[in-house]
């Protein structure tokens, strides 16, 4: 990232993916927004009298008038600017556009995959190519807005901004995950009657994973690794990172871990934000 301009973010992607919410987040970002803008007038609207310092955001997919991924490519090297790819699953696709009762831009009056398959060949590489690539199959608005924050905050306030995400393994890594940690070593509040309908959150189930011989160990050596590398990720100008916390289920031991290390965390000054993906669920 450090290599593109953060002052022209071209934003692509897949229909139904997220791209108007990008978009609306990035404005309040402070960006000047242009969306579904055609490729020819870029070079007018770069042209023209503005504050050079003022961001601007070009919402650019299939819908566009002149629409062509060569040309996009072109733009992005001869402008030295940031692409953002915007994606999801499909079945996920398929369920927003069933729910809303939208029609696919490119299904017309075929199913709703077809216009998906179609809309993947038209965008050919611009996935490989992103800079930056969103997946928001599982995010919702709130953790696509604070990812956006990370990766696009203005440089005054720039730092680094860490997610701690709890997760369980049964419904799989989270995408976005830099960095994992399994903690499923760690000694199970389900099995006990009592802690098994509480959670990471509840004093008592803390009380019961602490007690584990092999938990101080564990924490400290976590600690140890990860201090000296949050500065360095700083100072290679990453802006936003995710550590994900794994158990079995994501109730109990990834949560209690991750509210421990956000308090470690922000007891040195980090911008620390938690996410218990799987007490959502």
């Amino acid at each position: 990232m450090p290599q593109h301009s953060k002052n022209l973010v071209i934003v692509t992607g897949l229909s139904g993916a997220g791209l108007s919410s990008v978009m609306n987040t990035l404005e309040d970002l402070g960006f000047e927004v242009f969306d579904n803008f055609p490729l020819s007038l870029i070079d007018p609207l770069l042209a023209e009298k503005r504050d050079p310092k003022k961001p601007i955001a070009l919402g650019i997919d299939t819908r566009t008038r002149g629409f062509c991924r060569e040309s996009i490519l072109q733009t992005v090297n001869n402008k030295n600017a940031h692409l953002l790819y915007v994606t999801c699953d499909d079945h996920v696709l398929q369920k927003r556009f069933t729910e809303t009762r939208r029609r696919h831009p490119l299904a017309k009056d075929k199913p709703i995959s077809h216009g998906i398959t179609q809309e993947k060949e038209l965008l050919g590489d611009l996935y490989d190519k992103a800079d930056l690539t969103i997946d928001t199959s599982e995010l919702s608005i709130h953790d696509l807005r604070h990812i956006l924050e990370g990766h696009f905050q203005s440089e005054s306030t720039k730092s680094l901004n860490i997610t701690l995400m709890s997760f369980g393994f049964r419904r799989g890594i989270p995408r976005e995950a830099d960095i994992v940690m399994d903690v499923r070593f760690l000694q199970n509040p389900h099995w006990v009657k009592t802690l098994k309908p509480l959670t990471g959150l509840d004093k008592e189930v803390g009380n019961y994973i602490q007690k584990d011989e092999q938990y101080e160990d564990f924490i400290d050596n976590f600690k140890t690794m990860l201090k000296p590398l949050l500065p360095r990720y700083t100072k290679e100008g990453k802006s936003y990172l995710t550590i994900a916390i794994g158990c079995t289920g994501g109730r109990h031991r990834s949560v209690f871990i991750v509210e421990t290390l956000s308090a470690w965390l922000k007891s040195h000054n980090f911008n620390t934000h938690t996410d218990h993906r799987d007490l959502k669920v």
